[in-house]
């Protein structure tokens, strides 16, 4: 239960903020909002299961309160603040504006930071090794550019003088792929067991999420965690209160990173250097306890190696699986017999390898902490069989997924097999991940608020319940909040189309309709389903308004939206034309865009195995695909192009929506009682 001096406490530190903050307008929806935070993180709910699923419209000022609200009862309760979101520029936002603001008006005494990947640090000894000339030879796989030397002089430099700290994103300059991947911290060999790898950039940044009060991460490396039973790179779910922000990402980010795939031929080549691993381990390792293992290596790596040339013949054999495509779907996840029978041979031999493979690591680490071997000899070899556990835990991985048992009550794995270049990848993925986050996360959390403007789907919150594997009736506290902003006042024109987007004359028409919506000396964003259409019609239109139009891929992201910005600030016409990535994340708010037009509805094509997959499976249930799926992430994804106008109160303008289909379908009207409530206006044909 919330005290009555926290409660005190939160509304003191909210009058301090809300104070401090230029023209801040008090909203009833934002207090409400960190209530409810507050009430669902002590537990006044359930305090089993504290979790609140909430949305928050544009403009309630959602990261200020969950701030507000988790920050005192986390500190009370002696809980880490993670802080998740799906983009940079929100933890950029979180980094640099939001916790420092607090850190200086309210009374909270807290510590954060930003948790990255590895991949994200240098490595200390490996940077030092680098200014050695006998050894740079070694190091570059290809002729050093001209610079590259001295741009390494430089970070050592830098990093000396404490200027740097190791940290690839701080560097001012783009640091090229080339010079990094030499100094790159690498997680087999980077160890803290290794003296000239105690004071690594990447170690000490570890050290300070540990110090740290509240940790901003990104969905993808919390994910990361938990997949590995979590307190490994974050702290411990059962340690941790957990902010979601951005959370309708999280769903297709978790089913991404649950896939995995096993390309045949490389992994074949790979298995061919067990020899030369195991001969490697005798050379620095004396003790007979690696002999076993060593054997066991070597001939589960045979065995798996022939398992894997027979699928390969298989397939060769069977020309059925892989036809004009090059891709072949296995019809709701299940394989032929003798496929299955050889997955299950690879499952057994791949297990045999891992735990050969283990046991000879665990063997390593041991002489390295006795000092047997010499620490500059060691590395090369931690690297090899790093690399080689972790090729097989992908295989691994793969081999369980194909071979897990149906069950009725959720849905299969998608699975398909690939050729390119005549090389066979067999693949998989989950179809839902629900009882995965249910698995890893849900259940294991001390408590999880998930928060972003969009997760109802058609007013409702279903769909993102079925993808998240949350309920009505476990416990889990479900909250919309609308946005304070005056939709009402502004237009949402259904276009009089002769055509809709399915029929061939489309295109053309669309070319003349966009032609006749330009307004000289203002701002529009044209929002496109696909590349090719949008080039078709810059293509038919950029003679007329040459540099007035911006298309997206001629000029990086950054570059475009500066041009368009700067063409506003002159007063002059600014078109900018954008796919889906530009639907969601981008902010123009003022004069920087009063025209937003919609080309077509933003229906997915359900061309991916996963979604050919997922569709395939409900219809099997006696379910509509198109109803259950398309049309729910549909209402998403038209939500999040419509918010692109209207980012601040003081905003204006015009929306126009080119697809006859929200006025002629039966799902038209559903989609468009989704959307905030514009003032809906169908154009009227004048002869």
């Amino acid at each position: 239960m919330l005290s009555d001096s926290l409660k005190k406490q939160i509304r003191h530190n909210y009058e301090k903020i809300t104070q401090a903050l230029p023209n801040f307008q008090k909203r009833q929806a934002q207090n409400f909002l960190i209530a409810e935070i507050a009430k669902v993180l002590a537990g006044e709910y359930d305090k089993s299961r504290r979790i609140l699923v909430a949305e928050a419209g544009t403009g309630i000022g959602k990261s200020l309160a969950y701030i507000l609200a988790a920050l005192p009862v986390a500190q009370k309760m002696k809980k880490k603040l993670i802080i998740s979101t799906a983009t940079i520029a929100l933890q950029e936002q979180l980094m640099h504006k939001d916790l420092p603001f607090f850190l200086r008006h309210s009374d909270y005494k807290f510590a954060f930071t930003l948790a990255k990947g590895r991949q994200r640090y240098c490595c200390e000894h490996k940077l030092f090794t680098a200014q050695q000339e006998d050894a740079q030879q070694a190091m570059f796989t290809e002729k050093p550019h001209s610079g590259d030397m001295h741009l390494l002089k430089k970070l050592n430099a830098a990093y000396l003088a404490g200027k740097w700290h190791g940290d690839r994103d701080s560097w001012p300059e783009q640091i090229p792929n080339r010079i990094w991947q030499n100094i790159v911290a690498d997680k087999f060999s980077c160890k803290r067991a290794l003296s000239q790898h105690r004071q690594c950039p990447f170690h000490r940044a570890r050290d300070a999420v540990n110090k740290a009060d509240v940790i901003i991460v990104n969905h993808a490396l919390l994910l990361a965690d938990l997949e590995l039973g979590g307190g490994i790179i974050l702290p411990e779910p059962e340690h941790c209160f957990y902010i979601l922000d951005e959370a309708h990402h999280l769903p297709k980010i978790s089913r991404d990173f649950s896939s995995a795939q096993v390309n045949i031929k490389n992994s074949i080549d790979n298995l061919k250097k067990t020899k030369s691993l195991k001969q490697h381990i005798d050379r620095l390792v004396k003790r007979q306890t690696v002999i076993g293992p060593g054997l066991n290596l070597l001939e589960s790596a045979v065995d798996l190696e022939a398992h894997l040339k027979e699928t390969q013949q298989f397939f060769k054999i069977n020309p059925q699986f892989l036809g004009d495509t090059n891709q072949y779907r296995f019809p709701l996840g299940e394989l032929p017999e003798p496929l299955l029978d050889l997955i299950l041979n690879l499952k057994e031999a791949s297990k045999k390898c891992l735990s050969a493979l283990r046991k000879l690591s665990n063997i390593i680490d041991e002489e390295v902490k006795d000092d047997n071997i010499k620490h500059s000899e060691v590395e090369p070899l931690l690297i090899d069989i790093g690399s080689f556990i972790q090729r097989i835990e992908n295989m691994n991985s793969l081999w369980h997924m194909l071979t897990k048992a149906r069950n009725e009550k959720y849905a299969p794995m998608a699975a398909w097999v690939e050729i390119e270049n005549e090389e066979i990848s067999l693949q998989a993925s989950p179809l839902e991940v629900g009882a995965i986050l249910e698995h890893i996360f849900w259940s294991q959390a001390s408590a999880v608020i998930l928060c972003s403007a969009t997760l109802t789907s058609l007013n409702s919150f279903a769909y993102f319940q079925r993808q998240s594997g949350l309920r009505d009736d476990d416990g889990t506290q479900f909250l919309r909040l609308k946005s304070p902003f005056d939709y009402e006042k502004i237009p949402l024109v259904i276009a009089d189309m002769q055509y809709d987007p399915t029929q061939k004359n489309f295109d053309s028409e669309l070319v003349d309709k966009i032609d006749n919506a330009i307004i000289d000396k203002e701002a529009h964003l044209v929002l496109f389903s696909s590349y090719w259409q949008m080039n078709l019609v810059a293509q038919k239109l950029q003679k007329k308004y040459k540099s007035a139009l911006l298309v997206q891929g001629e000029l990086s992201r950054r570059l475009l939206i500066e041009t368009h910005k700067k063409r506003c600030d002159k007063g002059l016409t600014s078109i900018l034309f954008g796919t889906a990535s530009l639907s969601e994340g981008l902010d123009l708010p003022g004069h920087y865009l009063t025209n937003l037009m919609i080309t077509k509805l933003p229906f997915a094509v359900p061309n991916s195995p996963v979604e050919e997959a997922h569709s395939e499976w409900i219809q099997s249930k006696g379910g509509n695909p198109f109803m259950q799926l398309s049309v729910p992430e549909t209402s998403k994804k038209l939500i999040q192009s419509c918010g692109r106008l209207i980012r601040n109160e003081a905003d204006t303008g015009k929306i126009i929506i080119f697809d006859k289909r929200v006025k002629t379908k039966r799902y038209g009207k559903g989609l468009l009682d989704a959307l905030p409530p514009f003032n809906i206006q169908f154009e009227v044909k004048h002869d």
